[in-house]
């Protein structure tokens, strides 16, 4: 019988799988390239690292770190690493660099791709592997010269892919592969550069990298030093990629609600429909137990058949990601088929369409037999006691499916509540604007204006469903684009004159005056000369270091304990900053023993310190005793030289340091000019570019939106769905009102306007409030989340806004073209 019946309903019951076949294959496509992604990084994670583990410094290892390396059966391969300026010796163009000076047979996991095969041979022979990206951009060719430092090699190959390397930060410094016994020939390894020393270790089938990792790592933490495995490295680019993911999976969520709330509405009102069947059949003996579970099986077989289209979908979708995401990945990712997924939307599939059609369903068991000979059209309403118990299975289901999601209770709870929110702001304006209607009907507006109105409330309206659908998916698509339009206006380049956009780094104070004069030589102006000088924090609050890492119970941020601090001095804030706690102090005074310091809000939260209190610095080897005078507010947002703490003038100046150049080039080409003069006469120098910063940062993030837009157009998709359901079921009732209208003289220019107008309002209020909404939410997110200053983007106004209109509108007279051509007599006979 269920069987019978649904081949009559066919069509409406197709739009109700709809709405299930999208919010299965958003879940299904976004949970399968996740597991997918894991399995990868666990089965890889030796690959990522080319090795089983490393120890690393970022200083050359003590008596003490070298013991424990020795002790290990000493390093099976090593690397000193550092960003450079490298220049073609056949151009002269020059770029930021990744200098990685290998030794031996690295890597033992996974192998550095390379073009012609086999030139990573090369490296034994002097030679060099450039990122082959840069090889193009350059038009460098194999055998050409390369200049870094001191040291001028061959180019032996291009560098196409090494262990663990990203698209990401490959865009501003690609790696260069030299030979290990070149690094010290390039005389770039100097005071203030950031050189990172690496030592590769293959471990035995019986070491416990575990323990091992736990073992050696407080006693090398405490020399400045790390140990890192191939399964720490697994679970923090896991965890990198989670929260991503996550994000995804929200949208992926609110497609799924939308689709719930597709269900919901299509189920009730087919129901209602078929409440005279039902009378019928209860006439002709059936039992209430045999109607409701007929219908029942149609739910089933819906949300079974909906499932499975949803998981083909999602399959075939999944494909996608790794395409759009090659940039963030370090690893090639292959693509299987996770059954957990599949069998998780199929629970889901189902479950949602018997726990949204449940309610509607009940109805059947209070339907009397009566109803099949009176001419009655009052809705027959189901049990408040069943309402209740179905709702709180819906409320379970939906905390269920989040905390799947997000794997935390807290959050899932969170979510849930940020959506009732959402819901209950667009019932309430539904309800509210109905309201004003009835009270302050516009009498006075034409008969066409007034009727559109007028259906907005009339039996069997749509007007909150389509309101919640339309707005929700209004309220996601803003949210996106006015979050992403305040990223990109943070990474924008102020224009004023005093900006700057080239950082020239690592210059040391006996070059200072030279490289000056080499920036105004170009006709260039010296914007800022900020000295540097690196220390490390020995003493928080009167405890030192050691003694907090052994407390267990500190809350302590781990950075601020093993972090190497770039500190400056000065007399003065500068734009981005403010004071938020204490006073400002521009310069020591004869008489203080202990020095004022000035620390970010950010350092000051991590190292759990306030103003006052005491924190004792290691200056390279002198311990200097410091005080926090004061807290700032930076705005870390801007392009400019931001520091976490600030020392007065007149403590510093005599320490070693170097110091950072910035300058302001009028366009690329001035920029290559000065970046050629200044690497010719100091190649310890690096040099970066903001705007090719600021190109890579546009791009990562036009990409990133690209894919949040495309999984949020599953929320659209599904609203349109359920609007052209929601039409499809009230189809009957408006060729009644249809009938009646031509009858009492309308005209069909008439009614079409009528309807046209109806979805005009409908759209108009849905898309607004959802707009106003997401205005409110993105204001909260700069707020708190983001701590930016938010100018809401014109883009959801003047694009979005009549976009979704112009859609409600198309959709809802295309849906509704059937009315107009439906003959008076078809509806009067049948009334008969």
């Amino acid at each position: 019988m269920a069987w019978r019946d649904g081949k009559a309903s066919l069509g409406r019951l197709f739009l109700f799988m709809a709405s299930i076949v999208l919010g299965i294959a958003a879940v299904v496509s976004i949970q399968s390239f996740s597991d997918n992604l894991k399995k990868n990084i666990s089965l890889q994670s030796k690959s990522l690292m080319g090795a089983d583990y490393i120890i690393e410094s970022n200083h050359p290892p003590d008596e003490r770190v070298q013991e424990i390396i020795d002790s290990l059966g000493g390093a099976d391969a090593r690397e000193i690493s550092f960003a450079s300026m490298m220049a073609t010796s056949r151009t002269g163009n020059t770029k930021l660099m990744q200098v990685r000076g290998i030794e031996k047979a690295f890597p033992f996991y996974g192998k550095l791709e390379t073009t012609p095969s086999g030139a990573s041979e090369s490296l034994k022979n002097g030679k060099a592997l450039v990122d082959a990206t840069t090889m193009l951009q350059m038009n460098l060719k194999v055998g050409d010269s390369i200049k870094i430092g001191k040291v001028i090699l061959p180019v032996g190959g291009a560098l196409n892919s090494t262990p663990g390397s990203s698209g990401l930060f490959s865009s501003i410094a690609p790696p260069v592969f030299i030979p290990y016994g070149f690094i010290e020939e390039t005389e770039l390894v100097k005071t203030g550069s950031r050189i990172d020393y690496k030592f590769y270790f293959k471990a035995n089938a019986s070491t416990d990298l575990e323990k091992l990792e736990k073992k050696l790592n407080p006693i090398l933490d405490a020399h400045d030093a790390d140990i890192d495995t191939h399964l720490s490295t697994s679970r923090r680019l896991g965890r990198r990629y989670e929260n991503f993911g996550k994000f995804l999976n929200l949208v992926a969520f609110v497609a799924l609600l939308l689709g719930c709330i597709g269900i919901a509405s299509a189920i009730h009102i087919y129901i209602q429909e078929k409440l005279k069947s039902v009378a019928i059949l209860k006439c002709l003996g059936a039992s209430s137990r045999q109607t409701f579970i007929i219908f029942l099986i149609q739910l089933i077989a819906i949300g079974l058949l909906g499932s499975i289209l949803g998981i083909l979908v999602g399959l075939g979708l999944q494909q996608l990601f790794p395409l759009i995401m090659q940039d963030f990945l370090p690893l090639e990712l292959e693509i299987s088929i996770a059954w957990k997924v599949i069998f998780m939307g199929m629970i889901i599939g189902v479950s949602m369409a018997v726990l949204f059609g449940l309610y509607p369903l009940t109805f059947t068991l209070k339907t009397s037999p009566l109803q099949a000979l009176r001419i009655d059209e009052s809705k027959t309403s189901g049990s408040k006691k069943a309402g209740a118990i179905i709702g709180g299975l819906l409320v379970l289901f939906l905390f269920g499916f989040s905390f799947w999601l997000l794997e935390d209770w807290k959050y899932s709870l969170s979510f849930l509540g940020g959506i009732a929110v959402v819901f209950l702001c667009l019932a309430g304006i539904a309800g509210l604007f109905i309201y004003l209607i009835r009270h302050f009907f516009p009498s006075k507006w034409s008969f066409e204006a007034r009727q559109s109105l007028l259906n907005l409330f009339r039996p069997q309206n749509q007007t909150l469903i389509l309101i919640l659908a339309i707005g929700l998916g209004a309220f996601l698509i803003s949210t996106l684009y006015f979050t992403k339009d305040m990223l990109l206006s943070q990474a924008k380049l102020e224009d004023q004159a005093n900006s700057p956009n080239l950082i020239l780094l690592d210059v040391q104070t006996n070059q200072k005056d030279s490289v000056a004069q080499t920036v105004r030589a170009q006709d260039l102006p010296v914007i800022e000369a900020i000295p540097i000088v690196t220390m490390k924090v020995k003493s928080l609050a009167g405890k030192p270091v050691e003694e907090i890492r052994k407390d267990t119970t500190s809350q302590i941020n781990r950075w601020i304990l093993d972090h190497e601090f770039r500190t400056t001095y000065r007399d003065s804030l500068i734009s981005s900053e403010s004071i938020s706690n204490g006073n400002w102090v521009p310069k020591m005074k004869d008489d203080q023993e202990i020095v004022p310091i000035s620390v970010s809000e950010d350092f000051a939260k991590d190292a759990e310190v306030s103003v006052g209190d005491e924190i004792i610095f290691n200056v390279q080897g002198v311990l200097l005793k410091t005080n926090v005078e004061s807290i700032r507010k930076v705005d870390w947002s801007r392009m400019q030289m931001n520091f976490s703490i600030v020392f007065p003038k007149g403590v510093l100046e005599e320490a070693p340091q170097f110091l950072v150049l910035t300058t302001k080039t009028p366009n690329p080409q001035k920029s290559a000019e000065l970046q050629q003069a200044i690497v010719e006469k100091f190649p310890n120098v690096s040099i970066i570019d903001l705007r090719q910063v600021l190109s890579v940062i546009q791009e990562i993030l036009n990409k990133i939106s690209w894919l949040i837009n495309f999984m949020s157009a599953f929320s659209i998709i599904t609203g349109i769905i359920v609007l052209i359901g929601a039409v499809r079921t009230s189809k009957y009732q408006r060729i009644k009102e249809s009938v009646l209208l031509r009858t009492l003289g309308a005209r069909k220019e008439q009614i079409l306007k009528i309807l046209a107008l109806e979805y005009l309002f409908l759209g108009m209020i849905g898309c607004i409030t959802g707009i106003f909404l997401s205005l409110l939410g993105s204001l909260l997110l700069a707020y708190f989340v983001f701590d930016s200053t938010f100018i809401p983007s014109v883009g959801p106004f003047v694009f979005l806004l009549p976009a979704i209109v112009i859609l409600v509108v198309v959709i809802g007279l295309s849906s509704s073209l059937s009315v107009l051509k439906s003959p008076p007599l078809q509806v009067l006979r049948k009334e008969v």
